[in-house]
């Protein structure tokens, strides 16, 4: 459609290989693209497959048999101003960019049900746990805030990335400089991009910068590497509020997807969470390997682009399912155990911490340490050492409020 409009193309062959196109967009010929995601460098392999469908195809339509090579020719009309090394890695930035809404409309979806379940469980005071040991208390609903926070980050970091990939190379031809390309060529191709796939599409400023770096790839993936540690420790989480029930934290509970194990009756296992662990672990390995690519380039093109299409998307759309997962058959359907919290919260040896600013540090460690040997509760040790009045004691010793900042009891 460019070239027609910059009058290199005629409109006979113009028309043919727009209908043959548009085939393949509705799903036809897919069986003759045949080339594997592992192929030669720069995705010329791919790009000239395309080339010669598009090109047999339009002889067709007009008449002529496959293989004659006229009056459509792949090289000269399908390919006409434009190179591997500037089509595909604008196709590659097209491909993401669709990725892009169903991803972030996915990880908005679980942000926001972490955050309902913040609401919901902001009343449940519980354990707080640094290094696996006992931590001063928290609120569940302040964890799940806090998860919902890192996912909304990660979400942010996500689109800044993408942004840089809305700048297209595309006019630069075999190195850049545009050589075989006529001045208006590069605009008018983004402007029929930008209309066909209704993304904010620019102009690349540097197309020799656009075709030597495959920057903004890494810098994206990197961004999914980021939301998938993020995710993953989330889910990591979760199996750990969720373990026992009899013999672990069982402060939460997660819908049960797999009830039953293959030999325990009446175990229920994390699946959910089980499953978006190993997605995560995978979009990391897939970055690993974008990044050896990326840096793999060597003077005027980076060759190694197909593996890096291949990893991005691939991330991109099993991170996408599994957030999906994650969201309404795992969050969603997550209840308290707030007995279970209440029992363990009093039994924290962490609680002398909230008596140091009333009787010291070192009296504190010692009913700390106390409280550990005898099993008796920083309260009831406490009371019984009557380290402070009962009403002070009580005071210091307020669950809700070692949730919020400031010095329990300090108003005393």
């Amino acid at each position: 459609m460019a070239n027609a409009s910059t009058k290199r193309l005629d409109a006979e062959r113009a028309t043919a290989i727009l209908a043959a196109a548009d085939e393949i967009l509705g799903g036809s010929h897919a069986d003759a693209f045949v080339v594997d995601v592992y192929q030669a460098g720069a995705g010329t392999s791919l790009n000239m497959n395309a080339n010669e469908v598009i090109a047999n195809r339009a002889n067709e339509l007009l008449g002529k048999p496959r293989g004659s090579y006229a009056p459509v020719h792949p090289n000269d009309h399908v390919n006409m101003a434009q190179s591997t090394n500037d089509v595909i890695p604008t196709a590659m930035r097209i491909a993401m960019l669709d990725e892009l809404g169903p991803l972030t409309s996915a990880l908005v979806g679980l942000q926001r049900a972490l955050a309902g379940k913040a609401g919901q469980f902001d009343d449940i005071v519980k354990a707080g746990r640094t290094h696996l040991q006992d931590a001063m208390p928290i609120r569940l609903g302040q964890e799940f805030g806090a998860w919902a926070g890192s996912v909304e980050r990660s979400t942010r970091r996500i689109v800044e990335a993408a942004d840089y990939l809305r700048d297209l190379g595309i006019g630069g031809t075999a190195v850049g400089t545009g050589v075989n390309a006529v001045a208006e060529y590069p605009s008018a191709v983004v402007a029929e991009l930008r209309r066909l796939t209704s993304q904010q599409l620019r102009t690349g400023g540097n197309r020799v910068q656009l075709m030597q770096s495959m920057g903004d790839f890494v810098a994206f993936s990197g961004a999914l590497r980021g939301a998938a540690v993020e995710i993953s420790k989330i889910s990591s989480d979760l199996r750990l509020l969720a373990s026992g029930p009899r013999t672990g934290l069982d402060e939460v509970v997660l819908p049960a997807v797999q009830p039953g194990s293959s030999i325990m009756p009446g175990k229920v296992n994390p699946s959910i969470p089980e499953m978006v662990n190993q997605v995560c672990f995978q979009v990391i390995g897939n970055d690993a390997a974008v990044t050896i690519a990326g840096e793999h380039g060597q003077l005027e093109l980076n060759v190694m682009m197909p593996v890096i299409a291949h990893n991005v998307l691939f991330s991109m759309q099993i991170l996408t399912n599994a957030v999906v997962a994650l969201d309404t058959r795992c969050v969603v359907g997550i209840t308290a155990n707030t007995a279970q919290a209440a029992y363990w919260v009093e039994r924290s040896a962490a609680l002398a911490t909230a008596l140091a600013p009333h009787i010291g540090y070192a009296k504190a460690a010692e009913l700390a340490k106390e409280s550990v040997k005898t099993g008796e509760s920083i309260r009831e040790l406490a009371k019984r050492l009557k380290v402070l009045p009962d009403a002070e004691l009580d005071r210091a010793l307020d669950l809700r409020r070692m949730t919020e900042i400031g010095v329990p009891g300090a108003d005393l």
